[in-house]
């Protein structure tokens, strides 16, 4: 199933490549980059809103508008840029410019000395983020309240099914990496950040959603390395900081060399966050489109091949994508767990 679906999208991509020829890179970045569209299966797409600033205001419209109205630019006599027009607007490579006299590439086919408009739209990662916040929401308030009805008898339904996993963040997480008197204070950004990653991890595992790469984008995880970052920081106590500043008990000549070793890794830390987040995440995509690409690239040689290929390819498509359903958790986990470690870090005491 998953396999159809992929390869009728792949060919929808290969179909506006224009050339006649598989691209698999094309398509790979197609699936694991952000878009103005959630491309279903085929030509089915459910084209989102537009949200563009103006000097003279908000322009508002729907991304069919670009998509129904594709051009073609040639960069040199073996190879042409497809991009869509709509009123005062461009759509390249995902990105609106301001039309101007029309696109202009450079020798590498990126748009030269383009005006970029401030796009404020609803993309397919944005809708992502939407639709896991509304998750999120009605499991917690389902829990909520079935804990308000309940008290303090046996959970029951979906409350029995999310209690292990609520527990298992705050004494399998919180508890341990930051200690029994505080860690209340950080389970409920633990438990927030823990079920985001995680319900985000999994919708990017549905193929008919798009291919959604919520925490596979840069610009999602920065932001919740920022968060993690920025509550370690406004919660550290004085024997944090110290350590890091002025190490107590070690040498001056060491202390200068450790002190800016230490202040580095207040900002490396996050960043780690961010990028072992996205990479794992994207790679996992990549593996999975990759074997969808082999079919296609030998199908292209022979029907026989094709076929054979397409067996063996499907077959380690289901193996990787149960692989993905343990990803999804794992880096869930991970994330948490380093952030608890962080704040755990911050919060300690004074050794004596």
């Amino acid at each position: 199933m998953m396999t159809a679906i992929l390869g009728l999208s792949s060919q929808s991509v290969m179909a506006s490549g224009g050339e006649g020829k598989f691209n698999a890179g094309e398509m790979i970045m197609h699936h694991i980059s952000d878009a103005h569209e959630i491309h279903i299966i085929g030509d089915f797409a459910i084209y989102l809103p537009v949200i563009i600033k103006t000097e003279e205001g908000w322009d508002v419209f729907s991304s069919s508008h670009f998509y129904h109205n594709e051009e073609s630019l040639e960069i040199d006599s073996t190879s042409s840029a497809h991009y869509y027009e709509h009123g005062d607007y461009i759509l390249f490579h995902e990105h609106i410019y301001l039309k101007g006299e029309g696109l202009e590439l450079d020798e590498n086919g990126d748009a030269k000395n383009q005006a970029v408009a401030l796009d404020m739209s609803i993309t397919k990662n944005v809708a992502g983020i939407f639709l896991t916040a509304l998750i999120m929401f009605l499991i917690f308030f389902s829990v909520a309240k079935a804990y308000k009805k309940r008290g303090r008898t046996a959970p029951k339904g979906f409350q029995a099914f999310m209690e292990p996993l609520i527990l298992f963040v705050r004494d399998e997480v919180a508890i341990p990496s930051i200690g029994k008197g505080k860690a209340d204070k950080f389970v409920p950004f633990l438990l927030s950040i823990f079920f985001f990653i995680w319900i985000s991890n999994l919708l990017g595992l549905i193929p008919f959603l798009g291919g959604m790469n919520i925490t596979g984008t840069l610009s999602v995880t920065m932001v919740l390395a920022t968060i993690v970052f920025i509550i370690t920081t406004i919660n550290g106590k004085k024997p944090y900081w110290v350590h890091i500043l002025w190490p107590p008990n070690v040498p001056i000549p060491i202390k200068l060399i450790l002190v800016p070793i230490e202040i580095a890794g207040l900002f490396i830390k996050p960043l780690v966050l961010m990028v072992r987040l996205t990479a794992n995440i994207t790679a996992g995509h990549i593996i999975i489109l990759a074997f969808v690409a082999l079919i296609f690239i030998f199908g292209e040689q022979s029907a026989g091949a094709g076929y054979g290929v397409g067996i063996g390819s499907t077959l380690f498509m289901i193996f990787m994508n149960f692989i993905e359903l343990l990803v999804a958790f794992l880096q869930a986990y991970v994330f948490t767990l380093l952030a608890a470690l962080y704040f755990g870090a911050a919060v300690e005491e004074a050794h004596h």
